[in-house]
């Protein structure tokens, strides 16, 4: 039988960038080898690619994962 399930744990999230600081605070690696940068950030699954504009979400283990800016919204509510 198919249940619902809600999320009971708060992260800490924060918008993507690009700049310096938010590449040296989560550890990001730029790759420069084409005609863009792209981005890669370390998750508990490996290496993931992130791109300017996505969240950098925080889990309760602190880990970090990115998650698109439209699913975000769809997926997540600030907490006061």
């Amino acid at each position: 039988m198919l249940k619902e399930y809600r999320k009971t744990a708060t992260i800490k999230a924060e918008q993507f960038d690009g700049s310096p600081e938010m590449v040296f605070k989560y550890d990001i690696f730029p790759d420069y080898s084409g005609n863009n940068v792209r981005y890669f950030i370390e998750t508990k699954e490996g290496q993931l690619e992130i791109k300017e504009g996505n969240w950098i979400a925080t889990g309760v283990e602190g880990e970090h994962w990115a998650i698109a800016d439209d699913i975000f919204k769809k997926t997540y509510e600030e907490v006061e």
